[in-house]
This record gives structure tokens, C-alpha cells and sequence, in this order.
């Protein structure tokens, strides 16, 4: 059976196509600057990559140009060869707690919950119209990012704030990245060879967007994001938690409205922000080989905000069998994780420096002699969409 897994940004589309139950890998690919003058196309199948720039009007067009490519090349002999589509979705509200398939209600309630994620929401919801109107045959499942933590309790996921602006709008702690952090849970149990359910799992997702998540028993009872993506550490661009206070004092002392104070703490805070001169850890790196002040305080914040949340999910969940690294800066920072595991040497967290001197590769990281386990996994968000949607069609 043919699968792909989907998603949709605000102007990408990326995309891979599985054989399933085996989850062999087809075709992978990505669609950028769709809605611009001139686009992209890269598509990687049998050994080849082509890349090709090409002006896409909109997804229903990029998605046109990707099945007519699947053709063309030979990748499918017929589009019927498809039959399901899984599509990640970032908020799903309260409303969905798994994946499932998309029908109109299903649609409008992720309509009805977009004013939670105005930025992607809409844009995953672009991938599914198009994918639907090129695919009529073919089941289109819905994988929400949030669903996987709708496992936490109320103490977890409750402000203490006005309980009728829950009540009435929805605001609570939700969290993000949930699919990738049940992937690395679950892959984390099988490279300790135990079941899922008797184990606790630290994972550490660390990218330009990042969020940490302990998952007990296979069930996720905390994470660091919160009704919003900006909420939690520090990040490439974002500030994490801060006083809610500052948005007010900003706004006076500057004259920016809260909208654009909002604006601030999503797109110029965090590593940019501090540092002053990049999102991107290794422009930090860099610059602090060359005697850069704020590039090291920028990281030092980030590694320190990173070691209190991981102590404070371990006394939660009463210890810690794994702490596992993933996403961009996780899989890439040898440098990061040792600095986060060396701040949790109260814990008894040792790492070995040779075996942590790799880049995007499952390994395990931790000294023999460390008290938990720490693994690099690569993430694999693609193949959780994918066996979600097997299981639906």
C-alpha cells in the first residue's frame, strides 16, 4: 500500500511517499517559496535528485505539479496507487486526542480551532483541500501535533489564570512537536529493550522551535509549550516563558502595540534576540570562537533553561530511565548536549565525549557508568504520519 505523509506550510509543502507496512521509503521531496515569482522543486527517488525551479501559484498547483512528477518519473504507474494521504496538523485543541479521518466535520473543526495557530492551521488546512481535490479516491487522514499530550492532567495543563478564559476560549497549556516526541519516546524503549509502558523518557526536541516533554508509561504528562508555540525555553527566534508583565512595560516605553511587542518575542528574541546576530547555533559558535560575549550568553541561557526543565520532569516522574536529543540543534550540537548533560551532573548524568562527538545518527552518548541513559535519535515525524494512516485506511 501506497502512503504519503504530508506537510504543509504557510509556502513549502514537503512531502514523502511510502510503501506500507514495510515503511520503505519511495520518494521524499519539498515545495519552497510556493506562492512566489520563482520556486522549488526537489524531489530524491532511486538513487536521483532532481531539483527544479518553477513558479507555483498556489499548493493546489504545486500539488498538480508533484502527482504529474510522480508519473512522469515513473515513481507510480498510476495515481490510484495511492491510497491515503497523512497530513500533519498543528492544533487540534481539545478536539482531537488521535489521529483521524477527514470529513467535513473534521475540517471545520480545525477551522474552528485555527485562531489557536493562525500561522499554520490555515496552511495545513491549504495541503488538505488540494491533496482531496487531486486525490478524490484516496483516505486523507488528519495528525495533530497536539493530540499526544492530551494525555496530561489538569494541574498540568490549567493556568492559574481566570478559569472562565478557559472555560470560554480554551486557553490551557496544549504543547507541540507531539508527534516527534512520541516517536523518540517509543524508539527510546526499544533501544533500552523495554516495553513503552515500563519506561520514563526525557525528549529533548531542538530546533529553531524546540520544546521538552516527559513521557511516562508511553503517555506524555508534561511539556514545555504551552496554548502557543512561544511559551517554554528560549529558542532560535522565541523567548520562551517570560514575565507576562514585560508585554505591558514594552508597550509603554516604546509605543508598540501588544500585537507587535507579540511580534517581538516570536521573531527577534532567543538566540537572535540575545545574541544580536543569529537564530542559528552554529553562527554562535562561530562567533564565540571569535570572542563573542552574547553569542555565549545566548547559549549558555538556552542550556541552562534546558537542564531545569529536564531535573524538574525527572523528580515529577519520580526518575528518568532516558534523555534523548532530537531535531536540528539535538541531532547536530555535540557541543550543546554536553554542555546540558554536564549541568545535570547532580542527577548522575555523565556523558562520554567521544561516543557525543556525532552528528544525526542513533547512538547512545552517556558514559557506562551514568546514571541515565542519553541517546542521540534522529526524529522521524514523516513515518509517524504514515503509520497513523496505515492503520486508518
Amino acid at each position: 500500500m501506497k502512503l504519503m505523509s504530508v506537510n504543509a506550510g504557510s509556502s513549502s509543502l514537503k512531502f514523502k511517499l511510502y510503501n506500507m507496512p514495510s515503511e520503505e521509503v519511495i520518494c521524499v521531496g519539498i515545495f519552497e517559496r510556493i506562492g512566489q515569482s520563482i520556486g522549488k522543486f526537489e524531489i530524491e527517488y532511486d538513487g536521483k535528485e532532481i531539483e527544479r525551479d518553477v513558479e507555483f501559484k498556489d499548493h493546489s498547483v504545486a500539488v498538480s505539479y508533484l502527482l504529474d512528477s510522480l508519473i512522469d518519473e515513473g515513481i507510480v504507474k498510476s495515481l490510484e496507487e495511492i491510497t491515503g494521504v497523512g497530513h500533519r496538523v498543528v492544533h487540534g485543541g481539545e478536539k482531537f486526542s488521535a489521529s483521524i479521518k477527514i470529513d467535513d466535520k473534521v475540517i471545520a473543526a480545525i477551522e474552528e480551532v485555527s485562531e489557536l495557530a493562525p500561522l499554520h492551521n490555515p496552511a495545513n488546512l491549504v495541503g488538505i483541500h488540494a491533496f482531496s481535490k487531486a486525490l478524490p479516491h484516496a483516505s486523507q487522514v488528519a495528525i495533530f501535533d497536539t493530540a499526544f499530550h492530551q494525555t496530561m492532567s489538569p494541574e498540568t495543563y490549567i493556568y492559574a489564570v481566570p478559569y472562565e478564559w478557559y472555560q470560554k476560549y480554551g486557553v490551557r497549556k496544549y504543547g507541540f512537536h507531539g508527534t516527534s516526541h512520541k516517536y523518540v519516546s517509543l524508539k527510546a524503549a526499544e533501544l533500552e529493550g523495554k516495553n513503552p509502558n515500563d519506561i520514563n523518557v526525557i525528549v529533548c526536541h531542538l530546533g529553531n522551535g524546540a520544546s521538552i516533554c516527559a513521557v511516562k508509561g508511553g503517555k506524555s504528562i508534561n511539556t514545555t509549550m504551552g496554548l502557543t508555540p512561544l511559551a517554554g525555553i528560549p529558542m532560535g527566534t522565541r523567548s520562551g516563558n517570560i514575565d507576562p508583565a514585560i508585554i505591558e512595560f514594552i508597550t509603554t516605553k516604546e509605543n508598540k502595540s501588544v500585537k507587535e511587542v507579540t511580534d517581538l518575542l516570536n521573531k527577534k528574541s532567543g538566540f537572535l534576540g540575545v545574541s544580536g546576530i543569529s537564530s542559528d547555533n552554529r553562527d554562535l559558535e562561530d562567533a564565540v570562537a571569535k570572542g563573542s560575549v552574547r553569542a555565549q550568553l545566548a547559549m549558555d541561557i538556552q542550556d541552562k533553561k534546558i537542564a531545569d526543565i529536564v531535573a524538574s520532569y525527572f523528580v515529577y516522574m519520580g526518575g528518568c530511565d532516558v534523555l534523548a536529543f532530537t531535531a536540528g540543534l539535538g541531532e547536530n550540537s555535540d557541543r550543546m548536549r554536553a554542555s546540558i548533560c554536564n549541568r545535570l551532573s547532580a542527577l548522575g548524568v555523565k556523558v562520554d565525549l567521544e561516543r557525543n562527538n556525532i552528528r544525526r545518527k542513533t547512538t547512545l552518548i552517556s558514559a557506562d557508568d551514568s546514571n541515565i541513559a542519553v541517546y542521540l535519535i534522529p526524529t522521524d515525524e514523516e513515518i509517524m504520519l504514515a503509520r497513523d494512516t496505515f492503520e486508518l485506511v
